[in-house]
């Protein structure tokens, strides 16, 4: 008979704790840094360079100990590196698919030796990935360099490709953006910050030692992000790419602005990211894994648990008892650990609750595991949470409330959803504006999963094939901006000029010219200042028409309009937004004559001419009608067990600034992606060629599209760019326009982060690059993928 004394096995359970955590050692990591006397220069063309008189940087443990110390770039470095980059681009682009794919290979075989180097070197600066991630990624990205010409044909590498990272990123986002840029082809030049720099130094030195050729991966380190600044500035340089905190990200975009270079940012630190937890959910399984994600110690997004409120009381219960006896987190600095403390306190005089481990020390860098229960949404450590182990923690009740408040934040990068309901958990992945969603597990990052930064999170896609695109051109295209240096600016003054006066010369009203009016909600309108502006004949002969001048207010409403049909056309079936572009084609085949009198007197084609390029839009608005359910993303195959989907979804709202050439026919080619993927737009005519959308006008009042769906507002260009521009809600801007223009989008849309396409209009004809009477798929494709942002969704099995 068991004796009196002894446990039974609940009580076992219930007492049970983790192991003390396995010994961890740096020796390999330390010899490295030793035979290099601690003190690491550049990698530029092969081998490491340290110039004398250098100013340098400290990178610290955890524990505050100095582990080494990085120079910090200045011009010279940078002209050099530069110029090794452009040979390296030479020799890397000349190889065979074949040939790169091996070279990446070889590096895995590389890591096989030194992995552990590098695995240490990473814990030591915490910059947190392992050997094996960097494995997969090689052999995933070798795979796409061996397959390149094959599977993405008529598309060539861009050149010289900058990746800036942020200081507190994370060695496994800064090479899902290198890696994926080498095997396109592009030669690297990699900007990395103080976490990250001593890996990116040894990784670029295994790089060469497994038979990259010189120059193709170079590393410059610096202090701050400045220095992403002056590399981009470098005209060698043609695109600049961002991963980080996104503070740093849009001050490296304000700072590039009107250098001509395209500059993509995924702010990939600091999000706020919901963890849905509904009743059908496996609850012990949730709160371990939410235990597990939101009090790491090196994390580069900030939690909020959702939960149904019929649990509500099962999951508290739970999370008192997984959190009891959890140690203190040491909090990065004194300064964040105030910070806690403030957001704590508003939290609490909010309403809220908390649930500690135990109990705050009162000062020094240490902080309890701690859940704000009834956190109210606007509450800042919701919204723009602060460095520490803190959860917030939010009430829902049906399915609907869920996903509002899981869309609460203006982040967009991940959520994680917990429900035995299939079905449930797909309806709410699809709902969610988010980049990646995980289905009852733990975050998974894999390079095969394209995730795209929804609302604030971003303005490129990272990962899988779609996000290779970043990194390509095509074949037949040229860059479309060309490299300048950034003008003067008054930022607050750009597009408050006054429109020229119309003044009254006496002729008779019975030969005055055509009035036009401009297209919002679904309604031919006036603009809200009640002025027009005069449309002057191609010769400067005399005055054609008149059109609203309109200005922000116009922009405004046709924001609002679109903002109510934009859901429901999302959502409607592919099949069905087919038929509204192919009953929009046969209404412009309807009013061929009208339309193509109009770009005959405005541009000054002969007639023919001008009824071909209406025959052309035709048929491009029944391509893209074509298009709508035939692209529609699919199953990943994925490492572990499960199902990985790929989604692509609409942008939300475009603003586009259309182009003076082919007025008619470059209209509807980008009208035409945007609603085909589910986009509502505002379209700016060409100030010089704007009738032929003013007659479209009678093409969309007597189409079934939705109204407000489509938007024209006439007026002013730059200062419809810069109502655009500020408008939160707009979610891209696809611009032709001026060099002035760009560069005024480029420092401007940044609060939000709003994705860019900008042309700049400098040759005589206005084309901004773009040949838009090919009917290439390559050049469809591309307009496409503008269109849509992407999502990934795990489910795993087992």
């Amino acid at each position: 008979m068991a004796d009196s004394s002894t446990k039974a096995v609940y009580d076992i359970f219930q007492s049970m704790e983790y192991g003390p955590p396995a010994t961890s050692s740096s020796a390999t990591a330390q010899a490295w840094l030793d035979h290099h006397s601690r003190s690491l220069g550049f990698f530029i063309d092969g081998k490491f360079v340290r110039p004398a008189e250098r100013k340098t940087c400290s990178q610290a443990d955890s524990k505050g100990n100095i582990v080494c110390s990085t120079a910090c770039a200045e011009e010279d470095d940078i002209s050099q590196c530069a110029s090794s980059a452009v040979k390296g681009h030479k020799a890397w682009s000349g190889l065979t698919c074949y040939q790169r794919a091996k070279g990446l290979l070889r590096l895995v075989s590389v890591l096989g030796q030194h992995g552990q180097c590098v695995s240490e070197l990473c814990e030591l600066c915490e910059a947190s990935c392992s050997a094996s991630t960097l494995v997969r990624l090689l052999q995933y990205y070798s795979s796409w360099a061996q397959l390149r010409d094959t599977l993405i044909t008529n598309w060539t590498p861009l050149g010289v490709v900058a990746v800036v990272a942020s200081d507190d990123c994370s060695f496994y986002s800064l090479m899902l953006k290198a890696l994926p840029a080498l095997a396109m082809g592009n030669s690297v030049t990699v900007v990395p910050g103080r976490s990250t720099a001593a890996p990116a130094l040894l990784l670029a030195q295994l790089f060469t030692g497994a038979g990259l050729p010189a120059g193709a991966l170079n590393v410059l380190t610096g202090s701050d992000m400045t220095l992403g600044a002056k590399v981009a500035q470098n005209s060698s340089i043609s695109y600049v790419t961002y991963c980080g905190n996104k503070q740093d990200g849009v001050m490296l975009c304000k700072a590039t602005a009107g250098m001509g270079v395209p500059v993509s940012v995924s702010p990939c630190v600091g999000a706020s990211c919901p963890f849905i937890l509904f009743e059908s959910a496996d609850i012990d399984s949730a709160v371990e894994e939410v235990i597990e994600t939101a009090f790491k110690k090196n994390k580069e997004v900030h939690w909020v648990l959702c939960v149904q409120e019929s649990v509500l009381d099962s999951v508290v219960d739970r999370l008192r008892l997984r959190m009891a006896g959890m140690k203190c987190v040491v909090m990065p600095s004194d300064a964040d650990r105030l910070l806690l403390d403030a957001a704590v306190q508003e939290a609490q005089q909010q309403g809220a609750t908390l649930v500690q481990s135990c109990a705050a020390p009162p000062s020094g860098a240490l902080y309890p595991p701690t859940v704000l229960c009834g956190a109210a949404p606007s509450s800042p450590c919701v919204v723009s949470p602060t460095p520490g182990p803190l959860l917030p923690l939010m009430t829902f009740r049906s399915n609907t409330e869920a996903v509002t408040l899981g869309n609460h934040t203006p982040h967009g990068q991940a959520a994680s959803i917990w429900t035995e309901d299939l079905t449930l958990a797909l309806e709410v992945a699809k709902s969610l504006s988010v980049g990646s969603v995980w289905v009852n597990s733990r975050p998974l990052s894999d390079p095969c999963l394209p995730v795209s930064g929804h609302k604030d999170s971003g303005t490129c896609t990272d990962g899988g094939q779609e996000g290779l695109y970043q990194f390509l051109r095509l074949s037949s295209s040229s860059p479309p901006l060309p490299r300048s240096s950034p003008v003067s600016m008054d930022y607050s003054k750009f597009g408050t000029g006054a429109s020229p006066a119309i003044i009254p010369d006496g002729s008779d009203s019975a030969s005055s010219p055509q009035s036009y009016l401009q297209f919002v909600g679904g309604k031919a309108c006036k603009s809200v200042s009640g002025c027009n502006v005069a449309v002057q004949s191609p010769g400067g002969g005399g005055v054609m028409a008149y059109y609203p001048d309109g200005g922000r207010k116009d922009v405004r409403n046709a924001v609002e309009s679109a903002i109510k049909v934009q859901p429901g056309w999302m959502k409607k079936s592919p099949s069905a937004r087919a038929q509204s572009l192919y009953s929009l084609a046969k209404g412009l085949e309807a009013k061929r004559r009208e339309v193509a009198a109009s770009i005959n007197i405005q541009t000054g084609l002969p007639m023919d001419q001008s009824d071909n390029e209406v025959e052309l839009s035709i048929t491009r608005l029944s391509v893209w009608a074509a298009y709508c359910d035939k692209v529609q993303g699919g199953s990943l195959p994925m490492p572990q067990s499960g199902s990985a989907l790929s989604l692509p979804e609409a942008l939300g709202i475009v603003g586009i600034v259309l182009p003076d050439k082919n007025p008619l026919l470059s209209m509807v080619t980008l009208l035409g992606a945007a609603i085909a993927t589910g986009n509502a737009v505002i379209m700016v005519p060409s100030q010089k060629h704007p009738l032929p959308v003013l007659a479209f006008i009678q093409v969309l009042q007597s189409s079934d599209l939705p109204a407000g769906l489509v938007n024209v507002v006439t007026g002013s260009r730059d200062q419809l760019t810069a109502a655009l521009a500020n408008h939160s809600v707009i979610k891209a801007i696809w611009y032709w326009g001026s060099a002035e223009g760009c560069q005024y989008l480029q420092h401007t849309c940044t609060s939000p982060l709003k994705t860019l396409r900008l042309y700049c209009q400098k040759d005589k004809e206005g084309n901004g690059g773009k040949d838009w009477t090919r009917s290439h798929s390559s050049l469809l494709e591309e307009t496409w993928r503008n269109a849509v942002q992407w999502k990934s969704v795990w489910i795993p099995t087992a």
